[in-house]
C-alpha cells in the first residue's frame, strides 16, 4: 500500500515563499515519477509540476515557470516544491502524485496511480 501525504501549506501574501514537501511510504519511491497538481474553487485540477524517477528532469505549467522549483530527495521518499513570488491566482488546494507508468513527463492526472489528501495555500494580495 502506498500512502503519500503532503505539508507545508499555509496563508501567505503575495510575493512571499512557500515549501510543500510530499512523503511517500510503500513502495520504491524512485520507481515513481512525480506530480502536483492544484485545484482552485470552481475550477478543475489542474497540472503544476512534475519530476522524473531519478528527479534529473522537470517539467512545468507555463504559469509556474521561473516561479515554482520542484525537487526530490529519494534517501527521504520526499518530492518538494518551492514555491517563490507567489501570486493570489495560485492560491488552491496541492495535490502531490506518485506515478509508476513509463512515460513522462506525464501531465494527465487520470495517469497518476496515488494521491495525498492535499494541502491548502492561500495568498492574500
Amino acid at each position: 500500500q502506498v500512502h503519500v501525504v503532503e505539508s507545508g501549506g499555509g496563508l501567505v501574501q503575495a510575493g512571499d515563499s512557500l515549501r510543500l514537501s510530499c512523503i511517500v511510504s510503500g513502495g520504491t519511491f524512485s520507481n515513481y515519477a512525480m506530480g502536483w497538481f492544484r485545484q482552485a474553487p470552481g475550477k478543475e485540477r489542474e497540472f503544476v509540476a512534475t519530476i522524473s524517477w531519478i528527479g534529473g528532469s522537470v517539467y512545468y505549467v507555463d504559469s509556474t515557470k521561473g516561479r515554482f522549483t520542484i525537487s526530490r530527495d529519494n534517501a527521504k521518499n520526499t518530492v518538494y516544491l518551492q514555491m517563490n513570488n507567489l501570486k493570489p491566482e495560485d492560491t488552491a488546494v496541492y495535490y502531490c502524485a506518485a506515478d509508476l507508468g513509463s512515460s513522462w513527463p506525464q501531465v494527465n492526472e487520470a495517469k497518476y496511480d496515488w494521491w495525498g489528501q492535499g494541502t491548502q495555500v492561500t495568498v492574500s494580495s
